[in-house]
């Protein structure tokens, strides 16, 4: 066991709590997810990880951007004198559509060689 590890009694019997510190690419999405500008974002991750600002503005330039297609919508619900706030964010299908696959060159199952389904032939 490591030293990281706390033991409290519960009525349960005694529970182990494991901890591990964060790593930098944690606190680069922490960042990423609190300010948009790159500078910010290094300043944050740099200040969760106690690093310095260039060792976190390499990272942060090296590791994949955010998707800028997910669409946010901020909402507010209940009354006005405690209003709650969620968010939603829609991320769009990868799936393709029909127009994209017709377009791309795929061919149907049914090939030129055999007769439609319900055809006959008169020879």
């Amino acid at each position: 066991m490591s030293k990281n590890n706390d033991i409290w009694k519960t009525k349960y019997g005694p529970r182990r709590v494991r901890q591990e510190a964060p790593t930098l690419d944690e606190a680069i999405i922490a960042a990423r997810g609190l300010s948009d500008e790159l500078d910010e974002q290094a300043g944050i991750a740099a200040s969760l990880m106690g690093l310095p600002i260039d060792q976190v503005r390499a990272a942060l330039l090296k590791s994949a951007p955010p998707r800028r297609d997910m669409q946010k919508s901020v909402m507010f619900t209940g009354p006005a004198s405690a209003p709650r706030t969620f968010v939603v964010e829609r991320k769009p299908s990868r799936r393709a559509s029909a127009a994209a696959i017709s377009g791309a060159g795929v061919t149907s199952a049914r090939s030129s060689a055999s007769p439609a389904v319900g055809s006959r032939s008169w020879t």
